[in-house]
């Protein structure tokens, strides 16, 4: 094992301790004594004949026979973990104008900013009334389906901000100490949140760091008063005229944390932003940090990694068992270490690439604002060695804790992206993968959007000619199937193929393993046994999972697109190796 150490790389020899139903063990240590410990496997292979012996480094990113960056090293690190409920949970997000209308929102008067819609009129994902339309949906509404979300194996709900601002969105806050009368106010989160706790459910607010609304509390006392301490906030030019927002947009101020005063209110203060919400009446259960990535962050200026800590602290100091996880748009890893956000909201190392591997060539779509008109077309090998290259950097906890979303409120939907059938397939990845999977509403009726703003649709309760695509029993049974895997909540993960059409790895633990095969169009003949794990059919006695048929006669052929995923038993271990705890095991 190659470990550095203050900077220096030092090797502790590994010995084998066992051999148990054809594998090897070996066993070694490595002394850490800085707060992220970085280590990889150097491997010597004899040479044939009068070659000499090669070297090989397994670190997080793969296996190469060459020297490489410790930036990919595996990590041990003294960070606070996520909680344990994250591990086997599944999420579900949740944009508040667009989920659910409560009788009660008859009776509140539409805001001047807003165009009032019905609940059929159609989004429109362009233009300057994209962010005006409002349909009302409230956080009683939310209450009154929180059984449905439930049945479906929800976990965690996931709110976009409910603070007052003036747009459907409400990322432009004009206070961060009340919710949106629109929604409710404030009783309508305690009773939510109560009633997603009786349900043994989580709920997480969203709250943005890098901004305020330009009708914020804080930043009107700023521009009237240069002398408040308010101004000190943000950032004003000189004389006071101009101040920097968020891309330019002026209608998002942006925040600036050298402030002592803003940290007070917003982080370390008593009654702060972040400690209101997660104490009583309220008790949210964490946040999802909006823009973590530009927190802290103008031109030279760089205190993301401080504030995001000072953060996790007061968080943590609040609600021990809380979860902290912050929106990075593109390569987290420099950024999520665990001592800041524990995890990430990213696309980069499954949401992109999966697009990529199921989309539709034929699709236009907003493909997270790059310049092309949708995503291009890449093999198997392309997605594992992307996956790898962007989530090298985590720790196996951070990993764990970052979200697999197959689209978001800021995406185009997977189902205006992904050739028919793509949708699910991606769903089964976003469940098994180490992660935390996401739904957002409306994944379950196969709704459609060709960019964030169009996919912000409200939701068809009620209205059967609005579901395009009925997913919600595969949804269900997949979170069951998640929630009662000690694989999937403590086990590890192998990569086995990722051959053009085919992706398949296999989560182990020493209680069950799962084989999941993923495949995007159909595929015959594939000899599982190529795959190592053994006599292929002893595989097919315990299928529990499968969006279509599995042909085993000559070889193995599966329907696609398509997700399959089987119970093998447990992996052994050699005697004295800790066993991981399991909450629940229901294994029937």
């Amino acid at each position: 094992m190659r470990s550095v150490q203050d900077g220096e790389p030092r090797y502790d020899e590994a010995r084998v301790i066992d051999t148990l139903d054809g594998w090897v063990w070996w066993e070694t240590s490595m002394l850490a004594v800085n707060p992220v410990a970085r280590y990889r496997f150097v491997i010597e292979v004899a040479g044939l004949d009068h070659e000499g012996a090669s070297y090989w480094h397994l670190n997080n990113g793969g296996f190469f026979n060459r020297d490489t960056s410790d930036y990919n090293d595996f990590r041990v690190t003294t960070a606070n973990d996520a909680p344990a409920w994250s591990r086997d949970a599944v999420m579900y997000q949740v944009f508040p104008d667009r989920f659910a209308r409560s009788s009660k929102a008859a009776n509140r008067t539409v805001p001047e900013w807003a165009i009032s819609c019905t609940w059929e009129t159609p989004v429109e994902g362009t233009g300057p009334d994209a962010g005006r339309q409002f349909y009302g949906g409230d956080l009683n509404g939310v209450t009154e389906k929180i059984d449905e979300l439930a049945d479906l194996g929800v976990d965690i709900v996931y709110l976009t901000p409910f603070f007052p601002g003036r747009s459907n969105h409400r990322y432009d806050a004009s206070t961060f100490h009340a919710v949106d009368p629109l929604l409710g106010g404030d009783q309508a989160l305690i009773d939510l949140v109560q009633a997603a706790h009786a349900r043994g459910m989580k709920v997480m607010g969203d709250l943005t760091s890098n901004h305020t609304g330009a009708a914020h509390e804080w930043f009107i006392r700023a521009q009237s008063d240069r002398n408040s301490v308010e101004a000190g906030y943000f950032y004003f030019n000189e004389d006071h005229s101009d101040y920097e927002s968020w891309w330019g947009v002026k209608s998002l101020p942006k925040l600036n944390w050298a402030s002592q005063a803003l940290r007070e209110a917003f982080v370390t203060g008593e009654d702060s932003v972040v400690a209101h919400w997660l104490k009583p009446p309220f008790n949210l259960d964490g946040w999802r940090i909006d823009v973590g990535n530009m927190t802290g962050r103008l031109g030279a200026v760089d205190l993301n990694h401080e504030v995001a800590a000072l953060i996790q602290a007061r968080i943590l100091e609040i609600n021990p068992d809380a979860l902290l996880l912050g929106e990075e748009t593109s390569d987290a890893g420099v950024d999520v270490d665990g001592f800041g956000w524990q995890g990430a909201m990213t696309y980069s190392n499954f949401t992109r690439p999966l697009w990529q591997w199921l989309g539709d060539h034929t699709a236009r779509v907003d493909f997270f604002g790059t310049p092309l008109p949708g995503p291009n077309k890449v093999s198997a090998d392309v997605v594992l060695a992307t996956h790898k290259d962007l989530s090298s950097a985590f720790s196996w906890p951070v990993r764990n804790a970052t979200m697999n979303a197959l689209n978001t409120h800021d995406t185009a939907r997977a189902g205006s992206v992904m050739i028919p059938g793509g949708p699910i397939v991606a769903a089964t990845l976003s469940m098994l993968l180490p992660g935390i999977p996401v739904v957002f509403a409306g994944d379950e009726f196969g709704l459609l959007g060709d960019r964030g703003e169009s996919s912000r649709t409200p939701m068809p309760w009620g209205d059967p000619a609005r579901v395009v695509t009925d997913l919600r029993p595969a949804y269900a049974a997949l979170a069951a199937l998640r929630h009662r895997s000690p694989a999937v909540a403590h086990g590890g993960m192998r990569w086995l193929m990722a051959d053009g059409d085919v992706l398949a790895f296999v989560r182990e633990s020493p209680l069950e393993s799962l084989l999941v095969i993923a495949v995007r169009a159909p595929v015959e003949g594939l000899d599982l046994n190529a795959l190592g794990l053994g006599d292929a059919a002893d595989m097919f006695q315990d299928q529990i999972f499968g969006t279509g048929d599995v042909d085993a006669a000559d070889g193995v052929s599966l329907a696609g697109p398509g997700a399959y995923v089987w119970r093998l038993p447990g992996v052994s271990v050699p005697a004295g190796t800790p066993m991981p705890t399991v909450r629940e095991l229901v294994l029937d």
